[in-house]
């Protein structure tokens, strides 16, 4: 897909990552969000929500915004992460990027989020 064509949204809420045990259970308040993101592992479970929830977790890292990729976005589509995230690479932003079956979600330092839409605008991205 052409960059020009991906019109990419900054979601309101600023984020939290959580690392927890793999058998943690996760406060109710969590299924009540707008969005989160749990992904488990034999090793981890990783937990995306926003940073005003109280978690009690191993490991946590506060002040993430999250851009929005306008979905839904076919299977066949290839490179939509690869060219988003090349974009913030060369600006040295660290991404945490998190897919759903509609489309993609990149979340980026909350110090980073002007510099990151500078540089994806410059790139073709549009943003609404």
């Amino acid at each position: 897909m052409e960059t020009s064509k991906l019109v990419l949204s900054v979601l309101e809420e600023t984020f939290s990552i959580h690392r927890l045990a793999p058998d943690a259970s996760l406060p109710e308040a969590v299924s009540e969000c707008d969005f989160y993101s749990l992904n488990k592992t034999t090793e981890e479970l990783s937990l995306v929500c926003p940073e005003h929830l109280a978690v009690k977790s191993e490991k946590s890292n506060p002040d993430w915004k999250c851009l929005k990729v306008a979905g839904p976005l076919d299977f066949e589509l290839t490179g939509i992460l690869a060219g988003i995230t090349d974009v913030l690479a060369k600006q040295k932003l660290s991404v945490f990027a998190i897919s759903t079956f509609d489309t993609d979600y990149i979340l980026i330092k909350k110090q980073g989020l002007t510099a990151a839409i500078s540089a994806l605008e410059r790139a073709g991205y549009q943003f609404n």
